[in-house]
């Protein structure tokens, strides 16, 4: 008997349809709406592999509901939505998508980090609600980004990317990481800063460090009141890595002059976010690897990594 794959949401056939020759295929039949978590529970518990998404909870809960289960491929770079840990001691394999996504969530980052800047939602909500009636000395004013000072935090594939659009705009840089990359800083003229000093400095902080408990609440009432008040905080990274009550806070008492947030601690965010009541905060429903593109090479590496264990073959980009 083939073995039985849950795919949790609804994917195109033409990526489903090699699979269905090596599994039994049950899918999820919305592409939009998450799966329920008592459904999730009922269908792995005869699953012999899960395709995954960011927001699917794949906890102990899940694993123990689940004794047959031996890969789970999830659709991100990020896997902190899987307990892998406890993936690993059951001696579940854990997959994911990197590097093909890395070019697309740059051009986002940069595009929200610029959007933000100018005001664009603003001025466009303006327009078309019928508010935009002349011409203002000040109307619609935002920041510049050409020549400002970028300061990046977490500089990975992503930060690297976000680094190389930056200079085209002939931003000066500043990036903290677990690590110095001497080698990167010689190419492009950026400079390592301890965090403190790069909050200080910076007229736009991009947050792309990977959520864990170390990054959780990395970005809090401390860290935003070393901010100028000027200073742009973006986050394309995870919600969790930021603490929304003191942005809220914040931005609230101009603190910071504004935020982008592409990720919340809660997503979908809730309508009755104090974020989403604020002019001073764009945002965007997770939209990093949003390209046609990008999201089919995503998928293709997950169908790959499950055609790999079904013909047991070594899967690829394996978390552990």
């Amino acid at each position: 008997m083939k073995p039985v794959l849950f795919i949790n949401r609804n994917m195109p056939e033409e990526m489903v349809a090699p699979l269905r020759e090596v599994y039994e295929v049950d899918m999820w039949p919305s592409a939009s709406g998450a799966v329920p978590r008592e459904v999730l529970l009922e269908k792995a518990a005869s699953a012999h592999a899960l395709w995954t998404m960011i927001s699917d909870q794949i906890d102990e809960e899940v694993l123990d509901a689940s004794p047959n289960l031996k890969i789970i491929t999830n659709m991100a770079v990020g896997y902190n939505n899987i307990d892998v840990k406890a993936a690993q001691e059951r001696g579940v394999i854990v997959t994911n998508t990197p590097d093909v996504l890395t070019e697309t969530t740059a051009d986002l980052a940069f595009a929200l980090l610029m959007a933000t800047a100018r005001n664009l939602m603003g001025a466009e909500h303006a327009l078309r609600d019928g508010k935009w009636t002349s011409w203002e000395p000040l109307g619609f004013t935002g920041m510049d980004v050409y020549g400002a000072t970028l300061g990046i935090i977490g500089m990975g594939r992503i930060g690297e990317a976000v680094l190389r659009r930056a200079k085209g705009f002939d931003m000066n840089v500043l990036y903290h990481n677990r690590n110095r990359k001497s080698e990167m800083e010689d190419m492009y003229g950026c400079r390592y800063a301890v965090l403190p000093d790069l909050l200080a400095q910076s007229d736009f902080v991009l947050i792309l460090v990977p959520f864990s408990e170390e990054t959780r609440g990395m970005i809090g009432k401390e860290q935003l009141e070393q901010m100028k008040k000027t200073g742009i905080l973006i986050n394309v990274a995870r919600g969790g890595i930021v603490d929304e009550e003191a942005l809220f806070e914040a931005l609230q008492k101009k603190r910071i002059h504004a935020a982008g947030l592409d990720v919340f601690e809660t997503e979908p965010v809730p309508l009755d976010s104090p974020l989403l009541t604020l002019p001073n905060v764009t945002v965007l429903p997770h939209i990093g690897s949003a390209s046609l593109p990008t999201r089919l090479a995503m998928m293709k590496l997950n169908q790959q990594a499950l055609l790999a264990w079904a013909r047991d073959e070594e899967p690829n980009h394996r978390v552990w």
